[in-house]
């Protein structure tokens, strides 16, 4: 039995989110459906994480067990065939049994992207969010920064999340590390980055939201601060649209050191 691991990437405005769901086309379907085509089987896969309905991923990656002897390289084309245009195999290799997809995780990258001209992009729709009005992206960067660091990032939650048990308390717990935040402007194009060992249920959307509120001078520096300490959701931004949100790289290597053989 062998231990594959695959890298893809897909544009999520049909999918409702990478999860499989009893009623609805996911991405993880889609996969599997090229998985059985491909293998012979419906071999299970496992993701590095769960995406949202209408959200995009650059980076993304899913392990599966298999009793087939088909090469790495043949395996991806394969996939490709037999994939839809919106969703394409990057990469496949072999790793030990032991490797995880989603718990090997040791940090994210998320980037929102943010279409910012007076008139809106026919080129982008679902693709970004569409904001007419002019940001000062120079003031979302600065405000940006106040997001690195371990807190308490319930304020940036929403309702109903389940987080991540934390192996401290043994109960669930809405404390992250984020290890970079950075908002740059290319061209007609804002782009809000943010790095950390993991995301609650919709964080970085709320993120999104509440430094729009920077960009156009309603919120000043240290007032995300004083919302993170806050802990309060009615502080912070709107949740922005899915559209503008990708999973832009997941890795396996701790942050800050030199990549490794399994990082992305």
């Amino acid at each position: 039995m062998r231990r594959l691991l695959f890298e893809i990437a897909y544009q999520g405005t049909r999918y409702h989110g990478y999860q499989v769901q009893a009623n609805a086309l996911t991405v993880a379907q889609v996969v599997q459906d090229a998985v059985e085509k491909v293998f012979g089987r419906r071999e299970g896969i496992t993701g590095c994480s769960r995406t949202d309905a209408g959200v995009h991923a650059g980076q993304y990656f899913f392990h599966m067990d298999t009793g087939s002897r088909i090469p790495v390289d043949a395996a991806v084309r394969a996939m490709n065939v037999n994939l839809p245009g919106d969703i394409a195999v990057l990469s496949c290799r072999e790793v030990p049994p032991s490797f995880h997809a989603r718990y090997s995780v040791l940090w994210k990258e998320y980037t929102y992207k943010i279409w910012n001209a007076p008139v809106r992009s026919p080129f982008y729709d679902g693709l970004m969010l569409m904001h007419p009005y002019p940001l000062d992206e120079a003031l979302m960067d600065r405000c940006a920064k106040e997001f690195v660091g371990t807190h308490d990032f319930r304020g940036f939650c929403s309702t109903g999340s389940k987080a991540k048990p934390t192996i401290l308390d043994g109960g669930e717990s809405t404390v992250r590390t984020v290890f970079a935040a950075s908002v740059r402007r290319e061209g007609d194009v804002v782009l809000f980055t943010v790095r950390g060992d993991g995301f609650l249920y919709n964080m970085v959307r709320i993120m999104a939201g509440t430094l729009l509120l920077t960009g156009l001078g309603r919120l000043e520096p240290g007032d995300l601060t004083e919302i993170i300490k806050s802990g309060d959701r009615t502080r912070a931004g709107v949740t922005a649209p899915a559209a503008g949100l990708y999973l832009t790289r997941v890795s396996y290597t701790p942050y800050g050191q030199k990549e490794g053989v399994l990082d992305g």
